[in-house]
């Protein structure tokens, strides 16, 4: 008995002893920013048993005992693991996970776990923008997305750049269709970048959601918005910089001037001009001229909070950058303000609202064309200085008739254009039968854009075509509307926790309409821009008095659905319907339907998968379709009272007008039958991501312009051919994306990310009367257009005469085919169909400007309080003209021709130098250079305060950093800047003066309380 009680004592004891052990832990869990997050999974790690967050993030667990490890996870979020001791109170804040972050993605009206996803989407986020810095959103892609190509139309403040999604597919306009908050942009430079939460871009058929716009692909931006049950924050994120030119093109100096000059003059039977050369010394060098280091500032204020029904974010930005050509001559400015603003009505009633406004200025010089600030900078001779001796500027006599004094040409440019935008989307959205959605959308766009020029009297030299005799100005004024009404039933629903099931029905109304207005005056008193407007001009003319289509008017009526099935998350499908109307076409062909179907299979879900202690996550993917395109001017399918007529009625001109465009009434939808299979993995525990996809594209149909007999009367003002459906286009390639992200230790972390794009691009068929579309300019007195579109080339190739080698005596001359004006020290010519004589039949493909490879780098890493980013971008096999050269007698040259043949051996790249007449100006492979380049997009170091200082300070974040964007590129392409493009399908890669982008010194903070 005695035994037996004491044994009782003792499991009593254990008993109580374990009991008083078991204990509750509470708590509260939010993010870095102090933002309570809903519905984190709060388990005890090894068991089967845990809860969720609530609403305010709060949550309580029981019968935990002392050893316990708390696992907190969340999606976007880093997991993280505690282990219990005593506490009973446990407050948990969670870093983002910038890779995890990408899991929930944005697609055609709704989200979509990455998981579930069966298209090609990437996405980017808000903390790959802030590190990037870019002036504009379309920067912060560059590299960072396989599949998307941004070249800049220039380096000049504000312009625009062209983005291409997995090639080029149409040789009219190829734009993607870009929506912020659900609202068409079609300019990107009114958004600022720093408003931006996230950016995710559809590539493939599953942007038929879309339809019609949705041929080119889809950019879909989300800005910043609040949460409910938030104390006010603000955020301040501010930047200065300093600009320069990344390059200057060695041409000759005075003295190296007047050597070449003198040969020239020499082999072409003349006196010498220079016969003092050897005292001119260096002369000027007129890109220091123009050229200079330029100040940009950046600042972004933001404030977000939220009640119990409410959530909303306000910002507001300011940038101001002069250009490195003319400094405030080429000033951007531009200011931004936005609002985000979520209501709960009633508990299934939801409003959300968005606006977006913009206020910008832009200065513009001349750039990248015949005459441009940069074009006579390398062509003004170095033995002419800037000012005479008058202190006048120096005219720019014998140089030919478009080369001026570049500098005086800055000081006479006038030419400012001024938008004020605002942007704007309402919603409500009802929950009701426990599965079901309604939703409504309305977003709309208003601008005016107001531009003044002016044109003060100057004289520049004999015979330029610059001079102006009669001082003029032109203001215009033009009105952009357009609205998107969506209206969609969503229902979702999991049966037997298996079958997951998504459906959408709906309709889409889109209409967009312009006014434009202007006018010009002359004789501007005191011939300066002070007094430079319509009311001080003497003489004013309506410029759209003669024009009847000053207004344009164009419509879209879509109805769409969606299927997306799921079973256990392992067999995914998704099918799209969609059926556009335009008013771009006929009676009979305005409507269209676009069909598209995704399937994918998440095998590491399967039984057989096992463990996957390698491959973690494994999914396979595929998507086909057909989607459309009608980006062409409105109502082309008929000919409408455009065109310009004068008419003669009693001796008397009147101004009236005629038939404009040719009709085609049977124009039709340009159609593209979309392609794409995939596979996402994940492996070594989460730490490598891989996504490797082929796609082909085929767009057929092509929306072109053909030529026509002038009998028909398209050469008359206003008039034209008609457009026709009479083309087909060919893309296809890979795309490869790898990302690796190691935690070392609580000190350190680092990232590394690739990508490659590889590309073929082919035109399979132009149905015209000459089976090519020409286009591009390379020269004066050059008519034949140096790029076409051709059946069995790539859109856009250069076409000319092959080069081969230099003549190096006249033996060879008299041997080789018979070429005009020859001599020794000529280009020879390749005799390309064997007939004896070298004539514009012998030209060939000399050149692609499309690139073979596209790959981006991007580094990462993080070491205690410090972090470091670096962003690379590499372009292969894409060709560039260079056509900046003016090939007169006397303007400069680069410092090439110091290479020149002089003699038999000396050379053979580099012609010799004669002022007479030759064919070595003649479009040829001579022109055409290799514009691939490897570019370090950004790099930059910060420092942020560590949490025992900020605590102090009563901040949550304060960060410094210093960066360099374009810090440097390598390239063999002799021109300024290897990443420009005028962005014209046909004739873009032609180089007549590039304005480089610039490479900026930065330094900023990040302040946040």
């Amino acid at each position: 008995m005695k035994k037996f009680t004491c044994l009782l004592i003792v499991i009593l004891s254990g008993f109580l002893a374990a009991h008083a052990q078991s204990f509750s832990v509470s708590g509260n869990v939010t993010d870095e920013s102090g933002i309570p997050l809903l519905g984190v999974n709060v388990l005890v790690k090894n068991q089967s048993r845990g809860t969720t967050t609530d609403f305010d993030g709060n949550y309580t667990i029981g019968n935990i005992t002392s050893g316990d490890i708390l696992q907190f996870s969340y999606l976007g979020f880093n997991t993280q693991e505690i282990r219990i001791t005593d506490q009973q109170t446990l407050d948990v804040q969670l870093s983002a996970d910038n890779e995890a972050l990408d899991e929930v993605v944005v697609i055609g009206y709704g989200t979509q776990s990455k998981k579930e996803v069966t298209g090609a989407v990437s996405t980017v986020g808000s903390g790959t923008i802030e590190e990037l810095n870019p002036v504009r959103v379309e920067q912060a892609l560059q590299g960072r997305v396989a599949g998307v190509n941004i070249t800049s139309t220039s380096g000049s403040p504000g312009s625009a750049s062209t983005i291409n999604i997995r090639g080029i597919s149409t040789n009219g306009d190829s734009r993607p269709l870009i929506l912020v908050d659900g609202a068409v942009i079609e300019d990107l430079s009114v958004i600022n970048p720093n408003d931006i939460e996230n950016i995710s871009v559809l590539k493939d058929a599953t942007a038929g959601i879309y339809g019609v716009r949705a041929a080119n692909g889809v950019i879909l931006i989300t800005t910043k918005g609040g949460y409910k049950n938030t104390d006010l924050r603000i955020e301040v994120d501010a930047y200065t910089g300093l600009q320069e030119t990344s390059r200057k093109l060695p041409v000759l100096n005075a003295t190296e001037y007047a050597v070449i000059l003198n040969e020239a003059f020499v082999a072409g039977g003349q006196n010498p001009p220079f016969p003092n050369y050897r005292n001119l010394g260096e002369g000027t060098d007129y890109q220091d001229e123009v050229f200079q280091q330029a100040l940009m500032s950046d600042t972004n204020l933001s404030i977000s909070g939220g009640g119990e029904k409410t959530a909303y974010s306000f910002g507001a930005g300011y940038l101001d950058q002069n250009g490195i050509v003319g400094g405030e001559s080429s000033n951007f400015e531009r200011f931004t303000g936005r609002m985000n603003f979520n209501y709960d009505i009633i508990k299934n009633l939801k409003l959300s609202t968005t606006a977006i406004y913009t206020h910008s200025n832009r200065k513009t010089l001349a750039e990248n064309a015949l005459g441009s600030v940069l074009f006579n900078a390398i062509n003004m001779a170095p033995t002419i200085p800037v000012y005479d001796e008058n202190g006048d500027f120096s005219l720019a006599e014998l140089l030919g008739n478009e080369v001026i004094n570049p500098v005086a040409q800055i000081q006479n440019t006038y030419n400012n254009s001024q938008v004020d935008k605002i942007t704007g989307t309402a919603g409500l959205s009802y929950d009701f039968l426990e599965h079901f959605k309604a939703e409504t959308r309305y977003q709309f766009n208003y601008s005016e854009v107001r531009g003044i020029n002016f044109q003060p009297q100057a004289y520049y030299g004999s015979g330029k075509v610059f001079n102006v005799d009669r001082n003029v100005v032109s203001e215009s004024t033009n009105f952009y509307r357009d609205y998107t009404f969506d209206a969609f039933l969503s229902y979702e629903n999991t049966l037997n926790d298996l079958h997951n099931v998504k459906a959408l029905v709906g309709t889409s109304v889109f209409r967009t309409t312009g006014d434009f207005y202007g006018f010009t005056g002359y004789d501007i008193p005191g011939n300066s821009f002070e007094n430079a407007s319509i009311e001080n001009a003497s003489d004013v003319v309506d410029n759209y008095i003669n024009v009847s289509n000053r207004i344009f008017d164009q419509r879209l009526l879509s109805y769409f659905a969606r299927l997306q099935y799921n079973y256990d998350e392992r067999y995914l499908l998704s099918g799209v319907i969609r059926r556009d109307g335009s008013s771009n076409f006929g009676p009979e062909n305005k409507f269209g339907w676009f069909p598209s179907a995704s399937a994918g299979w998440v095998i590491s879900e399967e039984d057989f998968y096992g463990n996957g202690d390698l491959v973690n996550f494994l999914k396979l993917r595929s998507s086909y379709g057909i989607l459309g395109n009608d980006r062409i001017g409105a109502f082309g399918y008929v000919s409408l009272l455009n065109g310009e007529g004068t008419y003669v009625f009693d001796d008397t001109l009147y101004y009236g007008v005629a038939a404009g465009r040719l009709s085609n009434p049977e124009l039709q939808w340009e159609e593209q039958t979309a392609f794409d299979v995939g596979i996402d993995a994940r492996l070594f525990g989460d730490k490598l991501d891989l996504t490797v996809d082929y796609f082909k594209r085929q767009t057929d149909k092509l929306l072109l312009t053909p030529q026509v007999s002038g009998i028909l009367g398209v050469g008359a003002p206003g008039a034209g051919a008609p457009i026709v459906n009479a083309g087909s286009v060919e893309n296809k390639g890979w795309e490869f994306s790898l990302g690796y992200r190691q935690i070392v230790n609580d000190d350190f972390d680092f990232n590394i990310n690739w990508n490659l794009t590889t590309l073929e691009n082919e035109v399979l068929s132009v149905a015209n009367e000459n089976g090519f579309v020409p286009g591009g300019f390379f020269a004066v007195g050059q008519g034949d257009a140096p790029a076409r579109m051709e059946a069995g080339h790539p859109i856009g190739y250069f076409y000319g005469l092959q080069t081969d080698g230099i003549f190096q005596n006249a033996e060879e001359v008299a041997a080789g085919p018979s070429q005009p004006n020859a001599h020794p020290g000529d280009l020879r010519y390749v005799d390309q169909n064997g007939d004896g004589v070298i004539t514009p039949d012998d030209r060939v493909e000399i050149g692609d400007p499309i690139p073979d490879y596209t790959m981006g780098l991007n580094l990462g890493f993080n070491y205690k309080n410090f972090d470091f980013t670096a962003y690379a971008f590499a372009s292969v096999g894409n060709d560039i003209v260079r056509a900046y050269d003016r090939n007169e007698t006397r303007t400069n040259k680069t410092s090439y021709v110091l290479n020149r043949w002089t003699g038999e051996g000396t050379s053979n790249t580099y012609p010799r130098v004669n002022i007479g007449a030759n064919y070595n100006s003649v479009f040829s492979d001579f022109y055409v250079e290799d514009g691939s380049y490897l570019r370090l997009q950004n790099v930059q170091l910060g420092y942020s305060l560590g949490e025992n200082i900020t605590e102090q300070l009563g901040i949550r974040k304060l960060r410094f950093y210093l960066a360099v964007n374009n810090a440097f590129t390598i390239t063999d392409y002799k021109g300024y800047d290897p990443s420009a493009s005028s962005g014209a399908p046909i004739g873009g890669g032609i180089d007549q003066g590039f304005y480089p982008v610039p490479r900026v010194y930065t330094a900023g903070l990040n302040f946040k309380f």
